[in-house]
């Protein structure tokens, strides 16, 4: 297997290349202002190490998979096109109102309570760019009221004299029938020809999303609307740079979802978090391959954690409806949640609670931590790391990046330490102390609201930063065990390289398996039928179009159900895929059951009040070669470390005074190398803190756990 996967975050390009028997790892800072100079400098790192041109690597990998965080950046900075809207008469309001939640979707727990200062996000489209057009569809998809063609006309040119760069079309019910959502675009190429207005875009709703719930099915095109245009160049810009370089096959976008698709089949709004959620796609390749059974997924990078949930069987939990940045949407998107402690998570004094406060701004690459020396002037967690001895300031990063420790002194003494009347030792101490608190409470919290025991999963530790805080997150946890995954600084980017070519369609639907005031079953088999070959079929051609064979296809089909009028709908992954017989509808209504059963408790079921199926959902995939992971049980045989290249103070904390530590290097990652700490391990892509209380004891392809010592 000779492949190329890139992970772009906030603060580090990483990249990972399988070139047959090796797999390499490298790391480059993210350069916003063009991507592409990040991802290059990535490639040549692992070019330099194969001793390989960057052309000749290129021209020969069968693929390269991009995870990107353009639409996350373009979103946090508000850098898009100026939106038109075009909605049913009536729906107005439905955007500016955005269900009277729009104060606080997106924010945490302690700021939606403070509803006197509660302020709605800065809208993706001006009320005055929302206009209505005279329509009307039913919930059936019966027209009662034809679409108005000279009004639409009217409504299309005042958007383009107020400036729309980007039009977007939301008709009630268009997912039921998007009769008229087809003809708005049809009349405004006759208006406007692509010959006059060809780079303005025009988003029609149905397209993005197959489910009913106006607000989230709007929100869902105006973000994918905003984001279209920067990441149609930022990709584009990306691939004629790959040209350039001799790779001449189509590039591959992680998706959000959990797959991935070719460039030309991937809608802007399905690449937000796509990075993240390849590092949970890694962790399940992991998990179900090497017998690890239950696991979560931690990711702690420069800007951000990210924690997602793999149950044994490879079973990742999904939301339907996602907040994404302030916006609830309406797309299949892997759970996941992100905390803003990275390590270039920005530590200012909190005065209400007199202590520090780490996150949710980074400073990311540019300028970066204080101790870059690059110009950032506010103290970070990299910083704190720094002072407390566990961060070489020569050998960063492999060197390319060299620490300045009066840097960030200056900064942390400036910012905290006359407000806390600390040293600065004590202040990192804090930082610390908050943060692996703040990652550890985010991990509980995720598994103790899905009925989760910690005890029950083993916590992976990956991003650049996730080997430096296993111990103290685990340590806040009470966790015994902890895994820094093989590759682990660039964990997520080996997610990207193992994800399979996926779409998902989806369609509401009202099919009532059992009626309770009829006490009848669902007998109306053909209609499911043509609905599931729709949507496979649809996923079909997506793939076909990729190059695919219709027999390497591959399906599952989903079914949102709920008990009677119940608001609260489960997804169940259904074992039949044609209904034929009142056996396969009993066979659903059992899988329901049981699904639910184990969401919410058993005897929580009520069959007695009617089985309803709102939702279908097809997810059309072909399965793909990932990398060959070993076992990574650790071994019952113990090697001795070798010797330690030097020795530093370093701090910890709950120990006051300063403790010598011995310095490994990245022969200490030979399997079976055991190290009781305090320690600490440093390779050119991330450090291994070994903190007191913890043994080390490295596995196979570089794997290593930390096991509590006592």
């Amino acid at each position: 297997m000779k492949r190329v996967s890139v992970d772009i975050g906030g603060t580090f390009t990483d990249c990972f290349v399988a070139w047959g028997e090796h797999c390499i790892q490298s790391k480059a800072l993210t350069t916003h202002q063009n991507l592409a100079l990040g991802f290059n400098e990535a490639i040549k790192g692992a070019c330099d190490e194969l001793s390989v041109s960057v052309h000749d690597l290129l021209s020969q990998v069968d693929s390269v998979r991009y995870a990107t965080t353009l639409g996350t950046n373009a979103l946090i900075e508000r850098k898009g096109p100026r939106l038109g809207l075009l909605t049913t008469m009536g729906f107005k309001s439905s955007v500016p109102l955005s269900r009277a939640r729009g104060y606080g979707a997106g924010l945490d727990h302690k700021q939606q309570m403070d509803v006197p200062n509660a302020k709605r996000p800065d809208p993706l489209v001006p009320i005055p760019m929302i206009k209505e057009v005279r329509e009307r569809i039913d919930f059936d998809g019966d027209v009662i009221l034809v679409l108005n063609e000279e009004n639409v006309r009217l409504r299309i040119r005042e958007l383009v004299d107020k400036g729309a760069e980007t039009l977007v079309v939301v008709l009630a019910n268009s997912v039921v029938n998007p009769v008229h959502e087809l003809r708005i675009r049809e009349i405004f190429l006759e208006e406007y020809p692509g010959h006059m207005l060809g780079a303005i875009p025009m988003l029609l709703s149905h397209q993005i999303v197959g489910r009913k719930g106006e607000y989230a099915r709007a929100m869902s095109t105006i973000v994918d609307g905003f984001l279209h245009q920067v990441m149609y160049h930022g990709l584009g810009t990306l691939e004629l740079n790959l040209r350039a370089s001799g790779y001449t096959k189509p590039m591959l976008v992680n998706h959000n979802s959990g797959g991935m698709a070719q460039l030309n089949s991937t809608d802007a709004l399905q690449t937000v978090h796509s990075g993240p959620v390849a590092g949970i796609a890694a962790c399940e390749h992991l998990a179900m391959t090497t017998g690890l059974g239950n696991v979560i997924a931690t990711d702690m990078g420069g800007t951000s954690f990210d924690i997602g949930l793999v149950a044994e069987g490879g079973v990742k939990h999904y939301d339907f409806n996602p907040v994404i940045d302030r916006w609830m949407v309406s797309i299949p998107m892997v759970h996941l949640v992100s905390l803003g402690a990275g390590g270039g998570s920005i530590c200012t004094y909190d005065h209400v609670y007199q202590t520090v406060a780490v996150g949710p701004r980074s400073a990311g690459s540019d300028p970066g931590p204080a101790c870059y020396d690059r110009g950032g002037l506010e103290p970070t967690v990299t910083d704190a790391d720094l002072l407390l001895g566990y961060l070489d300031p020569a050998n960063y990063a492999g060197g390319h990046i060299r620490l300045n420790p009066r840097r960030a002194k200056s900064a942390v003494s400036e910012a905290l330490c006359d407000e806390l009347d600390l040293s600065v030792v004590e202040a990192a101490k804090l930082i610390k102390r908050t943060v692996d608190g703040h990652m550890a409470n985010g991990i509980a919290t995720e598994l103790r609201t899905r009925g989760y025991e910690p005890e029950d999963f083993t916590v992976l530790a990956y991003g650049g930063n996730g080997p430096l805080h296993a111990c103290g997150i685990a340590n806040a946890l009470g966790a015994k065990r902890i895994l820094a995954p093989p590759f682990s600084s660039v964990f997520s980017a080996v997610g990207a390289g193992s994800t399979a070519q996926m779409h998902i369609h989806e369609m509401n639907t009202w099919t009532v398996l059992f009626d309770a005031n009829a006490k009848q079953f669902f007998a109306d088999y053909d209609a499911f039928n043509r609905h599931v070959e729709t949507l496979e079929a649809r996923g079909c051609d997506d793939l076909v179009r990729q190059g695919f064979a219709p027999e390497q296809i591959r399906y599952r089909l989903e079914l949102d159900m709920r008990y009677g009028n119940q608001r609260v709908q489960t997804a169940v992954v259904a074992s039949v895929h044609r209904l034929k017989a009142q056996q396969d509808v009993l066979r659903l209504i059992d899988e329901f059951d049981r699904r639910y059963g184990e969401r919410f408790g058993d005897g929580s079921q009520a069959t007695e009040a009617g089985v309803r199926i709102n939702t279908i959902r097809v997810c059309s995939f072909v399965e793909q070669a990932g990398i060959a992971f070993q076992k990574l049980e650790a071994s019952d045989q113990r090697l001795n470390p070798p010797a330690p290249t030097s020795t530093r103070d370093c701090h910890f904390v709950g120990i006051e005074a300063a403790m010598s530590t011995p310095i490994y290097d990245a022969q200490a990652l030979k399997p079976g190398t055991f190290i009781a700490g305090p320690a600490v391990v440093v390779t050119k892509t991330t450090t291994y803190l070994i903190e007191p209380g913890w043994n080390y004891q490295a596995a196979a392809m570089g794997a290593v756990w930390f096991t509590r010592a006592n």
